[in-house]
């Protein structure tokens, strides 16, 4: 019934809200808002080996407002009247207001002075072409006369070549040197490292009068400079390089009152070598300089497509407008880190950051980040099973699943003798993909791949076969948390452990797979998945559960107990033990136990949501790893289960705590991380991470529980 009221909302608001009526594509947001601004090309747009992604600066006072990326080009325009150059933020007459803003494009408005308006477009049309369009207009009285300083600057190295004129006028060619990370080297990652980049300026309204000062800009600045100060700005920015390269543009303009001009900027990126991202050599017509950046693409046409492609996206009621933020920019981080079919992966798939590329992040897809896919599903049904599809293609015979699969590369880490796995949570997403999608042959196609995976872990990760799995192979990776785990550093190595994370996964596995048979009409195979985690259930409760201080803790796997070398070492207080309350594990009076301990504040209680392990631990740090940060997805898990036992209140104020904290990173940074501090606002390591994505099941939860 819940269901069929849900589809009936989602119906009901694509009759009421046409596509033309987006929110994104009608905002009034400031530096100030809940906005996520990293933008990458849209995933029909998309490559692996030469992808190109930006995020907007616009929250740094002391900096110009700039489209920035990890290893550049970072791009932005300057104003210069008179002797005053403006470009830095704290200089502006207005601040930038963006209007509209998809995974792939913004567009926004600010006052350089009083009277020029200028109106910005900015495209990430595929991963190696971005396009800017700039309109300015006189709202004065009187004219306005100034210089316009469009300029691109990036760090750069010695043994690689100096910028250079193209033929073609307002156009130069640049080299870019991406160093690879020690991951991506060890992993033969094909992502292209050397580039030729071309930038251009073009009409419609051509401005006459371009010249330009390229090359090395340092300390002693390129003869003909059109301007000292802002290339003085720029050599600020430079990374531990005694240089950096840019472009400083100029071109003179006057405007009387109430006319406009307009131009375009193009940044165009070419591997080296023989071969395109798309495997083929690219023809030169292609990249010449002095091309018009928007012949191939009308930014209005891709912003309905943009609208289009978030159409499917639930309307909900929202507390307040930060969390609305909140809601749709996590779908434009989803969808920015979806691909297209390519290399081995035949149907789309993810990675977990494109903005800024970072090694683990681009390998491929894990089953803990495809967590984010039962979001994701709300807004590309078609896309959310795609990406498990890629599991499913290229599973062993045996059930096997690679622990990291990508487009280029199966990452299968032997260790011990055994394999890794990703920690199992693929029929749990499978079932919860088709709960929205309700694409039967899609759930035919999970439940024959999830029997397999599921009947190799339970043969795979059972050494003593009693019941209870511990993790396997490289362990640390294959339980998701791979670094500062109290009871791995400080008791051992987690293969010796049984416990209630992993089991209570597999609970969650065997309940999805009698759901999913139950759908397909297999009552006997229903019964025996259903059994099967009726039978863990009560091991882990028998096992597991501590009577004396009531929580569910690690085991030694050779005779059950709580010690391992020293009394009762193994009773370290973490965010695993309240995971049998998602798996509905947890009988009344043991449920109530652990609500009581979550919300200690001086345990779980933070301020910010449930950390990974207890505030009263020596070990504990907010902003570690997995001592003490938040991760949104596992805090999700926990919501869930509250949700599931009925403590709905206390649901309610979980989901606050962790919003509030992904909200102020938006509304001063607007990016997401990988982790939020539990105690103040703080977040970390890696950002634009898709698993951040899940958040909004927070709030569609709340809305349609």
């Amino acid at each position: 019934m819940r269901m069929i009221q849900f589809l009936a909302l989602v119906l009901i608001s694509q009759v009421y809200l046409p596509v033309s009526a987006q929110y994104l594509s009608h905002l009034n947001a400031t530096r100030s808002d809940a906005l996520f601004t990293t933008y990458a090309a849209a995933p029909a747009r998309s490559a692996y080996k030469n992808d190109q992604g930006y995020q907007f600066l616009w929250n740094d006072r002391g900096s110009g407002v700039e489209f920035i990326s990890k290893d550049g080009p970072n791009l932005g325009i300057a104003f210069q009247t008179g002797d005053r150059v403006i470009y830095r933020l704290d200089e502006l007459y207005r601040e930038p207001v963006v209007t509209t803003s998809y995974s792939d494009l913004v567009k926004y408005y600010y006052y350089p002075i009083r009277e020029l308006r200028v109106e910005v477009t900015f495209l990430v049309y595929s991963s190696s072409e971005t396009m800017v369009r700039v309109r300015m207009i006189n709202e004065g009285h009187f004219a306005v006369t100034y210089n316009l300083l469009p300029y691109l600057y990036y760090p750069s190295s010695d043994s690689v070549a100096d910028i250079h004129r193209e033929t073609a006028p307002g156009g130069y060619s640049f080299p870019l040197y991406k160093k690879k990370d020690g991951w991506m080297v060890e992993h033969h990652i094909p992502i292209a490292d050397t580039l030729t980049g071309w930038f251009t300026l073009s009409g419609p309204d051509t401005l006459a009068g371009w010249c330009f000062a390229g090359n090395r800009l340092t300390n002693s600045l390129s003869p003909g400079c059109p301007c000292p100060a802002l290339a003085h700005y720029l050599l600020q920015q430079k990374r531990s390089v005694p240089y950096i390269k840019g472009i400083i543009g100029q071109a003179g303009i006057n405007l009387l009152p109430r006319q406009e001009r307009s131009f375009n900027v193009g940044i165009t990126l070419k591997a080296e070598g023989p071969a395109s991202p798309q495997g083929e050599k690219m023809a030169d017509s292609q990249l010449t300089s002095g091309i018009d950046p928007f012949s191939m693409a009308d930014p209005e046409k891709m912003e309905k497509e943009d609208e289009q492609a978030y159409s499917l996206i639930p309307r909900l009621k929202f507390q307040n407008r930060d969390q609305e933020m909140l809601y749709w920019s996590a779908f434009s981080l989803m969808r920015q880190c979806m691909m297209p079919p390519e290399g081995s992966c035949h149907y789309n798939y993810y990675l977990f950051s494109r903005e800024p590329k970072w090694g683990w992040g681009f390998g491929g897809q894990v089953f803990h980040e495809s967590l984010a896919m039962m979001a994701y599903a709300y807004m590309e049904p078609a896309g959310a099973m795609n990406s498990q599809r890629v599991y499913m293609e290229r599973q062993h015979p045996d059930g096997y699943i690679n622990y990291r699969t990508g487009p280029f590369l199966d990452e299968t880490i032997e260790t011990n003798g055994q394999i890794t796995i990703s920690a199992p949570w693929y029929n749990y997403e499978n079932l919860e993909i088709y709960k929205v999608t309700h694409d039967k042959k899609f759930l035919r196609e999970a439940y024959r791949s999830g029997k397999k995976f599921y009947r190799y872990y339970i043969a795979n990760r059972d050494t003593d076969h009693d019941g209870l799995c511990e993790w396997g192979a490289h362990a640390e990776l294959e339980s998701v948390r791979d670094d500062r785990v109290a009871v791995w550093d400080k008791v051992a190595w987690p293969a010796g452990f049984e416990g209630p994370d992993l089991n209570s996964m597999l609970v969650m596995e065997a309940k999805a797979l009698s759901k999913m048979a139950e759908l397909l009409g297999l009552p006997m195979e229903s019964a025996g998945f259903r059994e099967d985690a009726e039978r863990r259930a009560a091991k882990i409760n028998t096992t597991l559960w501590d009577p004396d201080t009531r929580f569910y803790y690690n085991v030694q796997k050779d005779n059950h107990s709580f010690t391992y070398k020293m009394p009762s070492d193994l009773k370290i207080k973490e965010i695993i033990g309240f995971l049998p309350l998602w798996a509905g594990v947890a009988d009344k009076e043991k449920a109530d136990y652990l609500v009581k301990k979550m919300t200690d504040p001086a345990e779980f209680w933070r301020p910010y949501g449930v950390p990974s392990l207890t505030a009263m631990s020596s070990y504990y740090c907010p902003i570690g790893y997995w001592n003490g940060p938040v991760w949104v997805q596992w805090d999700y898990l926990l919501y869930r289960g509250l949700r599931d036992y009925g403590y709905d209140k206390v649901a309610g104020e979980l989901s606050e705590k962790v919003l509030d904290n992904m909200i102020y990173h938006l509304k001063n940074d607007h990016v997401f991380w990988e982790f939020y501090s539990a105690d103040d606002f703080q977040a970390g390591w890696n950002r634009t991470y898709i698993w951040a994505g899940i958040a909004v099941r927070f709030m569609m939860d709340a809305d349609n529980p």
